[in-house]
């Protein structure tokens, strides 16, 4: 029998030589192409560096408290201009500025408010359903262009104490004294306390609100912001709400509105002097 042995490792390691060789041709002509390009600029761009580790984490959400938004009703739309209009007029001395609460001086309240603002050139800037943030945007658009009234009365954040903190609130009414701050800085601005609501003093609403009032309080700055909480005034003796006083339990009647022109006269008093009395018949 021959032995093939010696033989077929010899073809083996002439197969494997040949391999290694073409590999390493291969490998020289990787570089040489690499090497080419590099001198022409083809030069592979660096990897660019990883994100920042803040950079990477989510953005903080917005507090919708403290974002002006306008409101898509077109009724809104409509009573913004009205506004806008009556302010391009001139002659404003007095703001009310609110929500449903400070519309209804032209309902329930009107009587009073002939009586007790008119005299003293008021307007009123209530629109009913309004949050903190539909306040802040109509002041940005129009509200108070070119006009310097002498006092802004503010009470604003009942309708944001469904869906927002006391906390929340309370930053979304200092955005809008800030507001004011910036744009009337000839102007004296009454915060009220956000009004009681609800028939007994654990009603969640109210509770949400006194929270924020707390809070608000600490925005008067002895000058020219002062705070005045004049609900106990709306209250019995017990902390409960009559339906004699707000009828809803929330909106305001002719004897309520009676009851808030009475609570800020001193402070309006202040400002504008005593009402001239009326002329008798």
């Amino acid at each position: 029998m021959k032995r093939i042995f010696p033989q077929f490792f010899r073809s083996s390691l002439s197969t494997a030589s040949l391999a290694t060789a073409s590999l390493a041709t291969a490998s020289l002509a990787t570089a040489f192409v690499l090497s080419s390009l590099a001198s022409q600029g083809f030069a592979q761009a660096p990897a660019a560096p990883a994100a920042p580790a803040a950079a990477q984490a989510a953005a903080p959400k917005a507090n919708p408290t403290t974002t002006p938004a306008p409101r898509n009703d077109q009724w809104w739309q409509n009573r913004h201009a009205s506004m806008n209009k009556r302010v391009a007029e001139g002659k404003v001395d007095l703001l009310f500025i609110g929500d449903s609460i400070t519309q209804g001086w032209e309902g329930a309240g009107k009587k009073v408010w002939e009586q007790r603002f008119a005299p003293r050139n008021a307007v009123n800037l209530g629109i009913g359903g309004d949050r903190t943030q539909h306040v802040l945007w109509r002041l940005e658009n129009g509200n108070i262009a070119g006009i310097e009234p002498k006092l802004a009365v503010l009470m604003i954040g009942t309708n944001n104490s469904g869906s927002d903190s006391s906390e929340a609130i309370a930053e979304g009414v200092k955005a809008i004294v800030e507001k004011l701050k910036t744009s009337l800085p000839k102007t004296k601005i009454l915060i009220l306390a956000i009004f009681p609501r609800g028939a007994t003093p654990d009603t969640p609403g109210r509770k949400v609100n006194e929270g924020a009032n707390a809070i608000i309080a600490k925005l008067a700055d002895g000058e020219r912001v002062e705070f005045l909480d004049i609900g106990p005034k709306f209250l019995e003796a017990d902390g409960t709400l009559s339906k004699e006083i707000m009828p809803d339990l929330l909106h305001l009647n002719e004897k309520s509105y009676g009851i808030w022109a009475d609570a800020i006269e001193p402070q309006l008093t202040k400002v504008y002097g005593p009402l001239p009395e009326a002329p008798k018949p």
